[in-house]
């Protein structure tokens, strides 16, 4: 089921003009998919902290930083969520991220958000040089306590190898079933995924961007997928 669902939404994907912003499939013997694309600008996107991000071209761009808001729940400082199209169940997220903190910085980050209901209730796939520490290079979800990680590839002192290990571009896809809950993490277009997970903790939310405490981009950010009958925030 992880498999066809996969391919299913990736097709879709591929096969959708670049310059949609939100409508969905005219399929009758299918579900409606609906195509999102987000733009770097601040019609598309809602950061948590205006002042921290900017738009460079077709770049959004995480200057700095974020903030621990230290209210009780461990989880990424800063991020932008897109806000144009409807929320969505099933989906696949494909993006180009760049890494801007020194490679210096091992536990350096950017991550990619789905099913976002609120700021303590979502998902995050963590792409980083450090696959040691319980936080980093792995899926996460929040859900109203410290983000809890549930991908396959930990083993308690090891995850996937490092998503990423320099300032270089990097393609990364994030495939998601609301009905199976499979979660596949793909990145430079690699046939396998580097992190899998099986999860159903929501129903249906928004995509974003951003970093648990460090800076980065992101372009050609977009989702396809189903839009969620109810998203409980």
């Amino acid at each position: 089921m992880r498999r066809s669902t996969t391919a299913l939404l990736a097709g879709a994907l591929a096969l959708w003009p670049a310059t949609a912003s939100a409508a969905p499939d005219d399929d009758p013997g299918g579900p409606a998919y609906h195509h999102v694309t987000a733009p770097a600008t601040p019609q598309h996107w809602d950061p948590l902290t205006d002042e921290l991000w900017d738009y460079r071209g077709n770049q959004l761009v995480l200057t700095r930083a974020g903030t621990n808001p230290n209210d009780g729940a461990r989880r990424p400082f800063e991020y932008a969520i897109v806000t144009k199209g409807p929320e969505l169940a099933d989906v696949s997220i494909t993006a180009d991220v760049r890494l801007d903190e020194s490679v210096t910085v091992s536990n350096r980050d950017v991550v990619v958000i789905w099913n976002y209901q609120g700021p303590k209730r979502f998902y995050y796939a963590h792409f980083s040089q450090d696959n040691t520490i319980y936080p980093h290079n792995g899926i996460f979800v929040v859900d109203n306590a410290d983000r809890r990680r549930i991908d396959d590839q930990w083993t308690g002192s090891v995850g996937a190898p490092p998503a990423v290990t320099d300032a270089d571009w990097h393609d990364v896809r994030v495939d998601y079933s609301a009905t199976t809950g499979a979660i596949a993490v793909f990145v430079d277009g690699a046939d396998e995924p580097l992190m899998t997970a099986t999860d159903r903790t929501f129903s249906g939310g928004r995509v974003g961007f951003g970093s648990f405490d460090n800076f980065g981009r992101t372009r050609h950010f977009r989702a396809v997928g189903t839009a969620a009958s109810s998203a409980t925030p």
